[in-house]
């Protein structure tokens, strides 16, 4: 069957981009995918675009008909892929298995979403559509409170500490200030973190990933033209899973069975092991599912989590290091376009153009969870097949 690599990558700056329109930033990302990949763009078969509510935040809804034809792409197939906050990663896989199956050589995946352009509330009501709004949502429930669910019942039952969560964002502003496309770029505290505004008990605001505008592309293609370029990076593995849109309705509270479905066939894809992925680009929306997350994916046992943050094992030079260019909490978190750049930067570690000085990666692994993890895709990446 045909092998997949990355071949090119873009990517605006995440953050509050006030001058920017949906339209602009993914032209924008697009165009830097196709220039860093130095193909014609006339070789672009299909576009899938990630993007989770274009409608309610930007009252643009056809979307990867609008990315298409501003990127010059007719008339290619053009489709949009809604996850939620996996939306990106999403769009990914799909473009991933279209030349998988030998139905493409040459795709482009592109993730967007522009959030600033309604009020709070109005992005807080709009983002909680991806969790069950009949059942949550009209109850009054925030994604914030679905994760401080999370987060009470995995203090309860594994001793998790609140220091210990903070740790997770303290790590990812660490990495995040060195990179030039993020959202935050500068050191916070444990102590800041545990004084900042409580959102629901028991995050804080400084737990949680904002409110962005953004998008990121990538260029994939066939073993066939993967010859042609200097530094591809390889789809070792690309897996999804799925569970309960409703909190109330999982098996466990502290765990996501969609996570380690896609983790379990990723990882026999890429015939790999945990112990043996060199970074991680993990869905850290909130500290908690870090920590979730890490456990989830096999880096240590299920209640370990905190304690496998607080010994430094994520850290950059650490066992496993996670989140290395700044994750959500740093780099932002435009919905649609977080698994895409979660595949930007293991792209950038592997090739050796990291923002942060990383050096021999082999692989990577990339966790886009969607809500509350009724999605979850994982995708691995290398520098060999």
């Amino acid at each position: 069957m045909t092998n997949v690599a990355v071949v090119g990558i873009g990517q605006t700056k995440f953050g509050e981009q006030w001058r920017s329109s949906l339209r602009d930033l993914a032209v924008d990302a697009g165009c830097q995918a196709i220039s860093d990949s130095r193909i014609d763009p006339k070789m672009i078969e299909a576009l899938f675009v990630g993007n989770m509510a274009g409608g309610g935040f930007s009252g643009q809804e056809h979307v990867a008909a609008l990315v298409a034809d501003n990127l010059g792409l007719n008339p290619i197939p053009a489709t949009r892929c809604e996850g939620a906050c996996a939306s990106g990663a999403l769009s990914f896989r799909q473009a991933y298995m279209a030349i998988k199956s030998g139905h493409h050589d040459c795709v482009m995946a592109l993730g967007v979403e522009k959030m600033n352009d309604v009020k709070g509330d109005l992005a807080l009501t709009t983002l909680m559509g991806a969790g069950d709004a009949e059942w949550e949502g009209l109850h009054g429930l925030t994604f914030t409170g679905l994760y401080a669910l999370m987060a009470q019942r995995h203090m309860k039952d594994f001793g998790t500490t609140r220091e210990q969560m903070a740790m997770v964002s303290v790590n990812n502003h660490k990495n995040g200030k060195n990179n030039p496309l993020a959202q935050f770029r500068y050191d916070i505290t444990i102590e800041q973190v545990l004084k900042s505004t409580l959102i629901a008990d028991p995050l804080r605001v400084l737990d949680c990933s904002p409110i962005t505008d953004g998008s990121a592309a990538v260029v994939l293609v066939s073993d066939k033209l993967a010859k042609q370029f200097e530094l591809p990076v390889w789809v070792l593995g690309s897996a999804q899973g799925s569970d309960t849109l409703a909190l109330h309705d999982r098996k466990s509270l502290t765990e996501m069975w969609a996570t380690k479905e896609a983790a379990k066939r990723a990882y026999e894809q890429a015939k790999i092991v945990p112990e043996k992925i060199d970074i991680a680009e993990v869905h850290d929306c909130f500290s908690i599912n870090e920590i979730i997350a890490i456990e989830d994916l096999g880096f240590c046992k299920k209640g370990d989590g905190g304690r496998f943050v607080e010994q430094g094992k994520i850290t950059i030079g650490g066992e496993r290091p996670v989140n290395t260019q700044g994750g959500l909490k740093a780099c932002g978190h435009p919905v649609g376009a977080t698994g895409i750049r979660q595949i930007c930067d293991i792209t950038r570690v592997i090739r050796g153009s990291a923002f942060n000085n990383i050096k021999g990666v082999k692989n990577g692994l990339a966790l886009n969870v969607g809500g509350s993890g009724a999605t979850a895709t994982v995708n691995i990446l290398g520098a060999d097949i």
